[in-house]
């Protein structure tokens, strides 16, 4: 089932009741105006006229253009405002109150799509004051509006009022009869004309492009973008609209903290995506960073609903989540680490009481507010425990985290299944300046790995036969390898695994090698690590692979996730903004992938990804973090390889066959094999819609909207890589379908398939550690290191593992960010106002929803088949991150139009 965002009626072309010049189609009363010049001609010579219809309030007909010779006839127009009832009491209530009691809520003013034929000019706006009436949050207008003055192209609304209004819509009707009304769709926030005198502007629900624009509102079309884009200057205010950039240098406090400073990400050095500007004044320690505070500005309809924020910002990310380590301090006893796995267990069985009264009825009450899915009461009492829901893939098997084949299986059905590549060349060398970092020879040499085959094949046969494998962490971490360190409590290395593609189409874990770089004291140290045939080996190893999981946690959390989905999005958000009207049809496509992202990196940016932020204090890269994204930014994005059939040639993972279909390395490959049936869908739906608006290649190249759009997100919001060769040029239909796709694609598939298995996969913190707090034993050979690994090594491997603040803290933060928010919008579920007003585009759009409920079915039979071994086995968690529709809650499934959480 399709659901309509807001409430629609059709216009009046696709009804049979005759309607009024007022409601004609803008399209109609341009093409007559320009009906003489040829003006109303497509650039594929389609006229863009519609029939006339009579007026339904008068005896004769009435053309839109019709000259009055005699008395001017007026039409009596309803104008009915659907707005959010105000929840809250503020200062000046009373007076807005009164104001309602008068009558004078919100000034409407109706403005003609045409321009009038005597002077050339603009029309003279039609105005009228709403009332509220006995239906909370509805407004109503009675207007006399002249019946010349052709159809209404735009409604210009004032708020009367002290405080912003949220209005849903806005309808006009004539005569009464609402089977003939238009449905202005709004959606959005109107500041007090006490904070900004000038008013809204809301456009008809038909897009056009640049050169179509009806005359009467070309000039508002090109007034509200140049609103938006601001004048670049002052601090933004909360009511405010203004899209702008800049780069991040907010995320230190050095006036709080010298050893918050952090670097500016967004220049040569240091190349970033930018993010929305706040225009926030400079620390006084350092000019280059911005003075932080809180909330962080946003533009004002990118800020969450009332239910997503209830939800999830206030009591989690900006304030409750900064607040659970102090809770929680005194109930672990300043442990440091899990004394056994039993204990680690106990979170999800036992729990942790929780006081309730006293000094701890605070820790109580903040831990409730920030996970609630988490505080649970004893049976038959009135005490509460912090007690973790047990993560799907702990409840199907407790001890898969500890088998070599769940940890390679995860490599393509798990949360980060996006880095796995093929090896294509040996033996593999380092591309690092081995006058800095060492010898550039790896440790994974062909005796290591063929040994490991057991005789199958040559490591040279391998490869040929594309059966090798690489995860790759050795060149991105090595240089940082020192300064991780030099931080408390953590280490690291440089990593690679190489796994072997078995007859069966499952991945078996050969070898990881384990490097630590040079430096003026010591030379440079690498092992090659495998499953050995004794106990000693055995562990080595699983302490190896510890190391690789939390290389592969932190490249997930702050490149996978992070980098390529929400920062790198912002541009785009910004761009579409700033440049597309939004009566621009690829505006209105976009703009449901676009949803809440803002507000949520604001959020990142105040309380995840900040100095001393969670994934600092949670995650091994500390205050190197996201200066690590930046390097992988730097050194790796594309935005042409972030399209998945792209993005899987280039890592060796597909080729294109000779029909352009793509091939997969692996048959068995869930994250590729569903991902490709969404990307499809999505390719599909973008192109249906691309047909319906251009109908040539000039048509896109002549859009100049469109192309100062793609010139800004190229030059501007990703400035330190305009100059690559790599950026598509949009100047066909065939361009524009694929640069959709990839922007579409990312904001829901991509996201989905590296977000919303957090909890599932990461929830037990052993199967994705954050941080390894340990050197592996071997590295410097102590003999009281050595002594106690030979003595105890699961206890080695438990100090390694992140302590019990460290854990607790990110399984409380991934079960919020696993979460679907109750007012959740999937691909294909909600309908576009806009779509909806063309037949054609909805009945493209009825296609693709009706695609995405055969890719459900498609995916439910595959986890089903036993043939699939890397997502269907005894234990195996089906692989469900890209089935397209999700209840509210954690649920592992589910893709959202938009980055929203």
């Amino acid at each position: 089932m399709i659901h309509l965002k807001q409430p629609l009626v059709l216009s009046a072309q696709s009804s049979n009741v005759a309607s009024p010049p007022l409601f004609a189609t803008a399209a109609a009363a341009s093409g007559q105006q320009r009906r003489a010049s040829g003006a109303g001609r497509s650039r594929s010579g389609r006229r863009l006229t519609a029939r006339r219809i009579s007026c339904a309030s008068t005896e004769e007909a009435v053309g839109v253009s019709t000259s009055v010779t005699t008395k001017e006839r007026s039409l009596t127009v309803t104008a009915v405002v659907t707005a959010q009832a105000p929840t809250s009491v503020y200062v000046a209530r009373g007076l807005d109150d009164i104001q309602d009691l008068f009558g004078k809520t919100l000034l409407l003013e109706l403005v003609s799509s045409e321009l009038d034929p005597k002077t050339g000019r603009e029309r003279e706006k039609v105005k009228g004051f709403a009332h509220m009436t006995l239906k909370e949050g509805t407004y109503e207008a009675k207007m006399s509006v002249p019946a010349s003055f052709g159809p209404v192209g735009a409604v210009l609304v004032e708020n009367e009022h002290h405080r912003e209004m949220f209005i849903k819509d806005v309808k006009l009707i004539t005569g009464g009869d609402e089977s003939t009304a238009i449905t202005f769709d709004v959606a959005s926030w109107v500041h007090s004309k006490f904070d900004d005198p000038e008013p809204r502007v809301f456009f008809t629900v038909k897009s056009y492009l640049p050169s179509q624009t009806p005359p009467g509102i070309e000039a508002l079309r090109k007034k509200e973008l140049e609103k938006l884009r601001g004048d670049g200057h002052s601090e933004r205010k909360f009511h405010e609209r203004v899209y702008d950039y800049d780069t991040y240098n907010d995320l230190g406090d050095p006036d709080k903290n010298i050893d918050h400073k952090r670097p500016v990400l967004g220049t040569k050095e240091h190349p970033y995506p930018r993010r929305c500007r706040t225009g926030r004044p400079k620390t006084l320690y350092d000019p280059e960073t911005e003075r932080r505070s809180s909330p962080v500005y946003v533009p004002r309809d990118e800020q969450f609903s009332d239910v997503k924020g209830r939800t999830f910002s206030a009591t989690t990310l900006r304030s409750g989540l900064h607040a659970i380590l102090p809770a929680l301090a005194p109930l672990l006893n300043n442990s440091q680490c899990f004394s056994h796995f039993p204990a680690i267990d106990a979170l999800y069985s036992d729990g942790i009481p929780l006081p309730v009264d006293g000094h701890g009825g605070a820790s109580f009450n903040v831990i409730n507010d920030v996970i609630p899915r988490v505080v649970q009461m004893i049976e038959d009492t009135t005490e509460h425990v912090l007690r973790f829901e047990v993560p799907e893939m702990l409840e199907r098997d407790r001890f898969s985290w500890f088998r070599d084949e769940e940890f390679a299986r995860q490599t393509l059905a798990g949360l980060n299944p996006i880095c796995i590549r093929r090896l294509t060349e040996f033996p593999i060398v380092s591309k690092l300046d081995p006058a800095v970092y060492g010898p550039a020879e790896s440790a994974l040499t062909k005796e290591v790995l063929e040994k490991m085959m057991n005789g199958r094949m040559t490591v040279e046969e391998a490869v040929e036969k594309k059966r090798l494998f690489l995860l790759d962490y050795h060149d991105v971490f090595l240089p940082y390898v020192h300064r991780v360190r030099e931080l408390p409590d953590t280490t690291l290395y440089g990593s690679r695994t190489v796994f072997f593609l078995s007859e069966e189409g499952t991945l078996m874990p050969l070898a990881i090698e384990l490097t630590r770089p040079q430096s003026p004291t010591r030379p440079q140290w690498r092992r090659a690590f495998t499953h050995g045939p004794d106990a000693t080996e055995s562990w080595l190893w699983k302490l190896a692979k510890a190391h690789v999981l939390t290389h592969d946690t932190g490249y997930h959390q702050l490149v996978s996730h992070w980098l390529r989905t929400h920062a790198c999005v912002e541009p785009y958000i910004i761009a579409t903004n700033r440049q597309l009207s939004r009566m621009h049809p690829v505006h209105r496509l976009l703009h449901p992938h676009f949803r809440y992202t803002m507000e949520i990196n604001a959020l990142a940016r105040e309380a995840l990804i900040n100095a001393d932020g969670i994934i600092e204090e949670a995650f091994w890269p500390g205050r190197y973090s996201i200066e690590l994204s930046s390097v992988a930014y730097g050194a790796a994005w594309q935005f042409d390889t972030e399209a998945l059939p792209e993005d899987l040639v280039s890592r060796g993972l597909a080729v294109r066959r000779d029909d352009g279909e793509l091939e997969l390395a692996i048959k068995d490959y869930p994250y590729a094999d569903d991902g490709l049936l969404i990307w499809g869908s999505i390719k599909q739906w973008a192109s249906d819609y691309v047909d319906f608006y251009y109908k040539s290649d000039g048509d896109v190249a002549g859009d100049e909207e469109l192309r100062a759009w793609w010139e800004e997100v190229r030059t501007k919001g990703h400035a330190d890589k305009k100059d690559e060769p790599w950026w598509p040029v949009c100047d066909s239909k065939e361009n524009l379908v694929q640069i959709l796709t990839i922007i579409m694609w990312v904001t829901s598939g991509h996201h989905a398939a590296v977000n919303f298995g957090q909890y599932h996969y990461a929830g037990y913190f052993p199967n994705r550690p954050t941080v390894v707090r340990k050197n592996i034993p071997v590295e410097e050979n102590r003999d009281d290191e050595m002594k106690k690994f030979m003595a105890r090594p699961e206890e080695v491997l438990l100090q390694s593992l992140p302590s019990q603040m460290q854990a607790i803290k990110v399984m409380a933060t991934l079960d919020i960010l696993s979460s679907h928010s109750p007012d959740e919008e999937y691909m294909g579920e909600y309908a576009e106002p806009a779509w909806l007003a063309e037949p054609m585009v909805k009945a493209a759009f009825e296609k693709f929803s009706g695609r995405l409920k055969e890719v459900e079915g498609t995916i439910d039979q595959r986890n089903n088949n036993p043939e699939n071994k890397n997502r269907c086995g005894a234990g195996i968690v089906p692989y469900e991150l890209l089935k397209p529709f999700s209840e509210p809650g954690v649920t592992g499934r589910g893709i959202p139009n938009s980055i929203s959480i």
